[in-house]
């Protein structure tokens, strides 16, 4: 690698904590100095900013790691073909986050940092340029998705059935992004609830954010009958490949339909021992009941824990029930471990599966956000919480808008 990643990560250190200032002042500078490029991009930033850093983040983490960094590389700019991103706009957007990173760094910014970020940027930008020339001829970049029905699970979640125009090439565990003509530009990720179907067709399972603008015109305004665009498949929170360890897995909220996907195709492998927590915040909000019945009840190796605390007690309570839970369930040596649900899931449970003898390993998950201002090297717990791919941070519940 011809730069010093410590040089990198030390740089990122210093404007870490300015993080929202320093997105301001790059989108600022990239529309001032290219004119036309701002279409590329949704109308309301703040979100958008947010998955900036965030992203920033998930590189510097992967620097002194080819082996994560190439793979990350590679489904960022596929991905990213969705966006209409050409070769062209790179150099904008490397010129405008250099000069982001100058203006925040103050006296900490030297030729050495300099050389540092540029030679990195360069290194990321034609990897992405690369996975994207790399696609197969006749791929698209989205997916046109018509909506066959709407359900209302509860006041604030919808069940939506999507019928991709093309068949839709995922595989049980990953996410794939959404957009709507309601919100142009705005794409937010959603697991899957299912496998992939003969019939080509998914189903999504979306719970309204507070000022979340897809979450709400997909929960309260979409009916049957629109189209949605799907992004690329992401994630790699499959079921390991030949693996016939015992699972377990965590669903919190709508992280069911990452584990219920996983579910359907654990049964078509033939199962293997598996227990399954589905944890919530009171039980109105066990929103998929018959169908974890159905589940059980059709697979002897399948056994579901339901954990949910009396109605409005406090999400703490929640997590010491789920935690209670886990607890009694004993070892988890040797097991392979799902956890989906909320952005803070996996730190909340991480040190009690550690101490439970879990394999970091074996351990599968979305991304999480993590926090890179550090004075000490990163261990492999740390890595268990953070190395998990991807741009979108804030995959489901508390965090999707």
């Amino acid at each position: 690698m011809p730069f010093d990643p410590a040089v990198v990560r030390a740089g990122f250190a210093v404007v870490e904590r300015r993080a929202d200032q320093l997105t301001k002042y790059f989108y600022a500078h990239l529309f001032t100095n290219n004119p036309g490029i701002e279409a590329l991009f949704p109308a309301r930033l703040a979100e958008q900013r947010d998955r900036l850093i965030a992203a920033l983040a998930q590189l510097v983490l992967r620097l002194e790691d080819p082996e994560k960094l190439t793979g990350y590389l590679a489904a960022l700019g596929r991905d990213h073909r969705k966006f209409q991103a050409a070769p062209e706009h790179y150099p904008a957007v490397g010129a405008s986050l250099i000069a982001a990173l100058k203006h925040f760094s103050g006296t900490a910014w030297t030729p050495e940092v300099e050389q540092a970020w540029t030679e990195a940027f360069g290194i990321i930008a034609q990897a992405m340029i690369d996975a994207a020339a790399a696609v197969p001829a006749g791929t698209p970049r989205w997916w046109n998705a018509d909506v066959l029905a709407v359900r209302r699970a509860t006041p604030d979640l919808a069940v939506l059935t999507l019928a991709p125009d093309h068949p839709y090439p995922f595989t049980a565990g990953q996410y794939l992004t959404v957009s709507s003509d309601r919100h142009p530009q705005v794409w937010r990720p959603y697991s899957p609830a299912c496998a992939p179907r003969p019939d080509n067709t998914l189903e999504l399972h979306v719970r309204r954010v507070p000022d979340g603008l897809l979450s709400t015109a997909l929960v309260d305004e979409v009916r049957a009958g629109e189209t949605l665009r799907l992004g690329p498949p992401l994630g790699e929170a499959v079921l390991a490949e030949d693996s016939g360890r015992p699972l377990l897995m965590v669903a919190a909220g709508t992280g069911w339909a990452q584990i219920k996907a996983l579910l359907e195709q654990l049964a078509r492998n033939g199962g293997r021992p598996t227990t399954v927590f589905v944890a919530a915040r009171d039980d109105r909000d066990q929103y998929d009941l018959a169908a974890v019945h159905d589940l059980v009840n059709a697979h002897a190796w399948l056994h579901a824990v339901l954990s949910a605390p009396v109605p409005g007690a406090s999400r703490a309570t929640a997590i010491r029930l789920l935690r209670d839970g886990l607890r009694d369930y004993g070892t988890c040596a040797g097991h392979d471990i799902h956890l989906s649900g909320p952005p803070d899931l996996a730190p909340a449970l991480a040190a009690q599966l550690l101490d439970q003898h879990a394999d970091p390993g074996l351990i599968r998950h979305d991304p999480v956000t993590a926090t890179f201002n550090r004075s000490r090297p990163l261990t492999p717990a740390d890595w268990f919480l953070e190395e998990r791919e991807v741009l979108w941070i804030n995959r489901t519940e508390l965090g999707t808008a």
